[in-house]
């Protein structure tokens, strides 16, 4: 796929972000802004971009729709998202990327092409399965057949590209110190 074709993008947004306390953790401000909307910024390009999870002003474009059972887990929040998705291509993502940017996003559509899919690996070389540009139909041939909760079990069998990208785009926000070191970063880079 080329960065020019149309895509879609899928924020997943309604986990209960227990290691967080149960705060609202796409809401937490990280460098001033929402972590959903740093996302949001970063597939300002979609053609759709459809929330899993409550309504989010943030977002006020977004449609927004829930999995069953809501707080379920990504495999079935991906299923909900999924089915309003319209491209070709589409963008899967966690709400709590804060150094997520466009310029990540469009490399790996550039990645996808001729694939099934292209996700961001982090420093240490790891699938971020929350961070990826996936072939609509290959996606939704694999949730029609994947019976588990694991979205590497979903994934993995696709054969995706692994991305390393600059800039940590991979990192997530799951603990007040992730949110804490975030915020740093983020103030360090704009001084």
């Amino acid at each position: 796929m080329t960065s020019s074709e149309a895509y879609d993008a899928v924020v997943l947004a309604g986990g209960g972000a227990r290691r967080l306390r149960g705060a609202d953790k796409p809401g937490l401000l990280v460098g001033g802004r929402p972590l959903v909307a740093w996302v949001g910024a970063a597939v300002a390009g979609a053609g759709r971009l459809v929330l899993v999870g409550p309504e989010r002003p943030e977002l006020p474009r977004a449609v927004t729709v829930r999995e069953d059972p809501p707080g379920g887990g990504p495999v079935p929040a991906l299923r909900a998202g999924l089915a309003l998705v319209r491209a070709p291509w589409v963008a899967v993502l966690a709400a709590d990327l804060p150094f997520l940017r466009a310029e990540h996003v469009d490399e790996l559509r550039r990645s996808a092409y001729g694939r099934a899919g292209a996700v961001l690996v982090d420093a240490d070389g790891r699938s971020q399965w929350l961070a990826g540009v996936w072939s609509t139909a290959a996606l939704a041939g694999a949730l029609a057949r994947h019976h588990g909760d694991s979205l590497r079990g979903l994934m993995d069998p696709l054969g995706p590209v692994r991305v390393a990208a600059p800039g940590r785009p991979w990192y997530d926000c799951d603990t007040p110190s992730d949110v804490e070191a975030a915020s740093r970063m983020i103030e360090e880079n704009s001084a």
